[in-house]
């Protein structure tokens, strides 16, 4: 030895051990130094681990030795190299840059003045301070000996707490097939830190005994031929059948669990070591708690394939509802529009055969009124006759009446068929034939038609329009009283109005004028009878023709008053002379 300086020795080769070297890394710009420490440590061994060195000259390659070997124990770091803080710039950028807090540094110096090791330690994160004239190969054992037990305690807190983040991770997202293998990953990295290995590693998993096993997570060899030559499926059998729970041999620690639901989960990790009593121990309870976590693994995996299955089961009825609810929906619809239909077709005709029936009714009665003039035997043929027709249009106008009753509010709308048409010639036929009616009760009925008043319509719809109106003034004039009846331009648009000398219009009257099934406060003064569609269905006509029906409570005949208004159509010619007729 040269100013306690390491004296060397020759020494005998060590077998190998199977076990993982500790990394060593020496950063010093004198190759003696390197070549003085390889040999005073190359006998080192600590819990049956041997020394695995690598070099570095400067503070720049110890900086990219650190960064290819993260796992690196000890660096054993010169302070003046490339520069007098060289070491120190290096220990700043091991904590700072790379984030290593695991490593433990141990600065040599062969000046100690230049670096305080007050200072030094406390500022620059450094876990040993030696100078290289107090390094003898006993003080250089004893330091690493207590920097790589310091490591090895770090390295197993960091181990615990990455597997206990990884079990947690595993909670937080219970447990789908991604949080199993994690939960599986975890549990290898927590066996390691619990047997301070870092071991190769495989947890197993199967359903029940007879069930194929499946692979959750694998470390190290197990990743690759050697995961493919071990008959798992036996080494489940034999630990089920011996019930054995922690299992070593041929430098392999098993853990076998079985969970309440039947589930058999099966580690296997690299140690060489023979668990302590105490390990085995806390394996047993590792095992226990972890039967439990897999257990809810597995019944929150069925909860969610239950409901998975449900929500598909509720989204399939659903929409077998909605499409029988749109069905039936369809059905109804198209029964309302048939059943409306069929209403409006009952009443609308119903009500069109009524004023026919006025007529003939009216007829019979001239008839009758004949007959009264002739004398007996000529007068008998035509009572014989008059009597049966007055009968059959009575019934016939009761028969009517019920359906009218019987017919609905809804219903579709009347359909036209336009053509080209002369409104006057329209409006003379239909007052004609509500003459005898108003003949009937001596009322006078007068006329007074512009020519020329073409328009695009439907002939039949405006004749039953005009029928309503004149139909209704006869029904509620008094006997005696007058009618008028006129057709003329206005504004460009045909004007029809029915004007009588009846009551009027009372201010209630007019607010519910065209509703369907509604009758006026003034009563007919015949004893004819009264539905309530006539308005109704001459509004709707007049609607469909682009027109409007308007009513007067007071007239220019002091009565009622209703005009049908029409658009003009101007291709029509206007020759035709006025036609007006009155008669008492």
């Amino acid at each position: 030895m040269r100013d306690g300086w390491i004296s060397f020795a020759a020494a005998d080769r060590e077998p190998a051990s199977a076990l993982p070297r500790w990394k060593l890394l020496i950063v010093d710009d004198d190759q003696a130094v390197h070549d003085g420490t390889r040999f005073a440590l190359q006998r080192f061994a600590l819990n049956g681990r041997r020394l695995e060195f690598h070099s570095a000259y400067s503070g720049t390659e110890g900086f990219e030795a650190l960064r290819a070997h993260p796992d690196t124990a000890v660096v054993l770091l010169d302070v003046v190299m490339e520069s007098e803080d060289a070491g120190l710039r290096l220990a700043r950028r091991i904590r700072n840059e790379l984030g290593n807090d695991l490593v433990r540094i141990i600065l040599r110096t062969g000046q100690p003045g230049q670096a305080p090791e007050h200072k030094v330690v406390v500022d620059y994160d450094i876990n040993d301070y030696k100078a290289k004239t107090e390094l003898t190969a006993e003080r250089l054992f004893t330091a690493l000996t207590a920097a790589l037990r310091s490591f090895e305690q770090l390295r197993r807190l960091d181990d615990t707490r990455r597997g206990l983040e990884l079990i947690v991770q595993a909670s937080s997202d219970l447990f789908s097939r991604r949080s199993l293998e994690t939960l599986g990953l975890g549990v290898l990295l927590q066996l390691n830190a619990l047997l301070a290995l870092e071991a190769a590693g495989i947890v197993l998993a199967r359903e029940s005994a007879n069930a194929a096993h499946s692979v959750l997570a694998r470390l190290g060899t197990f990743a690759g031929e050697r995961g493919e030559r071990i008959d798992f499926d036996a080494l489940f059998q034999r630990l089920a059948t011996e019930d054995r729970r922690v299992l070593h041999e041929d430098g392999t620690t098993h853990l076998f669990l079985r969970t309440e639901g039947g589930s058999e989960f099966l580690v296997l990790v690299d140690n060489p070591s023979e668990p302590s009593p105490a390990q085995v121990s806390l394996l047993a309870v590792f095992a226990a708690k972890l039967a439990i976590a897999f257990d809810n693994a597995r019944l929150h995996a069925e909860i969610l394939a239950a409901n998975e299955e449900l929500e598909e089961r509720v989204h399939r009825r659903t929409g077998e509802l909605a499409t029988a609810n749109a069905r039936l929906e369809a059905q109804g619809a198209q029964l309302r529009r048939v059943n409306a239909f069929k209403n409006e077709i009952l009443g609308t005709i119903a009500h069109d055969l009524k004023n026919p029936l006025g007529v003939i009714m009216g007829r019979a009665e001239m008839l009758a009124a004949l007959a009264d003039r002739l004398d007996e035997a000529a007068a008998a043929p035509f009572r014989q006759q008059t009597g049966p027709i007055r009968e059959a249009a009575q019934r016939l106008t009761r028969i009517l009446d019920r359906s009218l009753n019987d017919a609905m509010a809804d219903a579709v709308d009347i359909v036209i068929e336009a053509r080209p048409a002369d409104v006057g010639r329209i409006v003379e036929r239909t007052a004609e034939l509500a003459r005898s009616l108003a003949e009937a009760k001596a009322q006078t009925l007068s006329l007074a038609v512009e020519p020329g008043l073409g328009a695009r319509c439907d002939p039949d719809r405006v004749a039953e329009a005009v029928e309503n109106l004149v139909g209704n003034a006869v029904k509620y004039t008094p006997a005696g009283g007058r009618i008028e009846v006129s057709a003329a331009r206005q504004a460009g648009e045909i004007a029809i109005t029915v004007a009588d000398s009846g009551p009027g219009l009372r201010p209630e009257d007019v607010a519910r004028l065209f509703g369907r099934f509604q009758r006026l406060s003034a009563q007919p003064t015949g004893g004819e009878s009264a539905t309530g569609l006539g308005l109704s269905i001459v509004r709707k006509i007049a609607e469909l023709h682009g027109g409007r029906i308007e009513a007067a409570e007071h007239g220019p005949l002091g009565g009622a008053a209703f005009t049908l208004t029409l658009p003009v159509d101007r291709t029509m010619g206007t020759d035709t002379p006025t036609r007006t007729r009155e008669q008492p």
